[in-house]
């Protein structure tokens, strides 16, 4: 029986062969790829295998895109009415370091050992194969969900009406055409734009990231300037607004917390201390949402030209990180300057979906109602590109599971394998007949049914985030024991030696921050309905806030008594630690950090610092 506890040293090696190999249950592992250098011409028409086209570029973009969405447009006004202005920045920057601490582990695994599918794979390999079966499942649903939530998000905002008894805006197309229709004309979009092949459908998420990346540096240079120039004769207000709204009467914080009834009559108000914590508290759930799509950039990997240029992972992580972070923290923060949180329309007293849009309020108000209609025309835009990005991940993910033989039956996932230029086109299929849940959006207040599928999809990505950052725990100390036994060559040890200057990608503390990340995760998945428990108590948003911990724990229970029955001994020693296809980086020289070659101003020195600086860039 192999020993788990003193993982087997393997050679380091760039790549290898595509094979699948099997396991001792009769499933197989995604671990072997094909990343030769003309891997992007070997395509075959039909097949089970996906077309490794995607440049880093793309996976930049694609993860920016399905990140910047309505979580940030539509949601920052609740989290500003909730925190206070300085609670909506800490909340912001906060779940910004923990998510930030995921991603770090998960970059750095896939770095060292590029493997398709990373976020099922080192769960199988390091923590059980129970856990990455139920986390694969967990993943699939997740961002299925999430697209029909989009589908549900373009619904609302094209039902565009804004009054606030001085301005009336609205779009009556939408006004007057049922919800479903929309549901279903964006929903078909959404599967043809993933029917597209590979290679087409980066290029256009290439255009669409771009786009999304200059709207939101605009929305931020807009909000600042009209905190500190002279207002417009047809604005709200007649001076420049600076940090009014940070000021008495105003404050940093909220010291009030407020419960509504379903006619958003206040119901029981919280003061003090206390309510400035469940404020903020119950604003980490929303706040975390608008960061849920940086994974993506590890989940592009089966499709990557990239895969195993450790640099290019690297460099995709931390671009995600400083990227949505900075732009997200700086959005909120001069949304604060011009929105006081005590608007009506952020307390839930809006015309409409988009009218709690803290950026439509704010151009309204600065007196530039035909800027309020392109805002909220690309916030269609984004849910409906976002929608088309969740679907992707999603297909995805089902067709891994497929590959490893976990959809059920053999003639369900032999279809679910199949591919057609390089797209799995059932699992197109199959993702999107379970985003016809979107349809469950017509029902109840508008809005309401797009909160509850939005902490639904958050709480089953802290479900995998908690789980990410648990398996790099184990893979940390696999790490160490790979140093400790066995007989490895100096080359060999050097692969698994995060002090040596070839390894891939270290963050300084990593065990810290996934320390940190894991505990952070599982305390907003077991306080995050806090806010159904107050008076009155709200079954749906208790069931939407943990429905996803017991269907993970029922998967991982279900998997382990199918394979290994009652034996409980067995249900945890089944993982492989598995260390092989480690790679390093070809030069102690590492993209993205900045070392001049020359003392003083020179051009060598300037051509230096500008290829620096487009590196982060593009």
């Amino acid at each position: 029986m192999m020993d788990y506890e003193k993982p087997e040293a393997v050679t380091a090696q760039p790549y290898l062969s595509g094979q699948q190999s099997p396991l001792p249950d009769g499933e197989t592992t995604l671990h072997n790829f094909d990343e030769t250098a003309t891997v992007g011409e070997k395509r075959e028409y039909r097949g089970e295998s996906l077309w490794r086209v995607l440049h880093e570029r793309h996976i930049n973009t694609i993860a920016f895109s399905g990140t910047i969405g309505n979580g940030l447009f539509l949601g920052s006004g609740k989290s500003l009415a909730s925190a206070g202005p300085g609670g909506a920045v800490v909340a912001y920057v906060l779940m910004g370091t923990v998510i930030s601490s995921v991603i770090s582990c998960l970059g750095e695994m896939t770095a060292l050992m590029p493997v398709n599918a990373p976020v099922m794979e080192f769960p199988r390999r390091f923590v059980s194969r129970g856990v990455g079966f139920a986390v694969g499942w967990i993943y699939w649903f997740a961002y299925a969900v999430l697209a029909g939530e989009q589908l549900v998000a373009v619904s609302n905002a094209i039902k565009f009406r804004y009054e606030d008894g001085t301005t009336t805006l609205k779009w009556d197309v939408g006004l007057q055409t049922d919800d479903a229709i929309w549901i279903t004309v964006f929903l078909v979009l959404v599967v043809i734009f993933n029917m597209f092949p590979v290679r087409v459908f980066g290029e256009l998420e290439y255009i669409f990231g771009s786009f999304k990346l200059t709207f939101i540096v605009m929305l931020i240079m807009f909000n600042f300037f009209l905190s500190i120039i002279q207002p417009r004769s047809n604005a709200y207000y007649n001076e420049p607004l600076g940090t009014r709204y940070w000021n008495d009467p105003y404050s940093f914080f909220n010291s009030a917390f407020r419960t509504q009834d379903e006619n958003l009559n206040a119901v029981h108000i919280i003061q003090g201390s206390l309510g400035t914590l469940l404020g903020v508290w119950t604003t980490f759930t929303s706040v975390l949402f608008s960061y849920i799509g940086m994974d993506i950039m590890a989940a592009t990997a089966a499709e990557s030209r990239a895969l195993a240029d450790v640099e290019a992972m690297k460099m995709a992580a931390r671009k995600i990180n400083v990227r949505v972070i900075t732009l997200y923290s700086l959005a909120v923060m001069t949304a604060s300057f011009v929105v006081p949180t005590d608007h009506p329309f952020i307390n839930g007293k809006a015309t409409s979906v988009s009218a709690r849009s803290v950026f439509i309020i704010a151009a309204v108000e600065a007196g530039m109602p035909k800027l309020a209609h392109f805002f909220n025309a690309v916030f269609c835009f984004s849910a409906f590109t976002c929608g088309i990005n969740s679907m992707y991940i999603a297909t995805r993910v089902l067709h891994t599971l497929a590959l490893r033989g976990q959809t059920g039956p053999e003639f369900i996932t032999r279809r679910l394998r199949a591919c057609r230029s390089g797209v799995p086109v059932r699992a197109v299929l199959v993702t999107g007949a379970l985003m016809m849940v979107a349809y469950m959006g017509r029902s109840g207040e508008p809005g309401a049914r797009l909160d509850e599928l939005a902490n639904n999809c958050t709480v089953s990505c802290l479900v995998v985030y908690a789980t990410i950052c648990a398996t790099y725990l184990f893979f940390y100390r696999t790490l160490e024991d790979a140093k400790r036994y066995g007989n490895t060559s100096e080359a060999q040890a050097a692969s698994y030696d995060r002090d040596h200057p070839l390894y891939p990608y270290k963050s300084h503390g990593q065990w810290l921050k996934a320390s940190y990340g894991m505990v952070a995760c599982i305390i907003l998945i077991l306080f995050n309905g806090v806010a159904a428990f107050l008076e009155p108590f709200n079954v749906r948003k208790f069931v939407a806030a943990y429905i996803s911990l017991p269907t993970f724990f029922l998967l991982v229970i279900g998997y382990n008594l199918r394979k290994h029955g009652l034996r409980f001994s067995d249900w945890w020693a089944d993982k492989s630690g598995d260390l092989s296809n480690t790679v390093q980086a070809t030069s102690p020289k590492r993209k993205g950090r900045l070392e001049f070659p020359d003392d003083g101003f020179t051009r060598e020195n300037l051509k230096t610092f500008v290829n620096w600086v487009w590196v982060w860039l593009k």
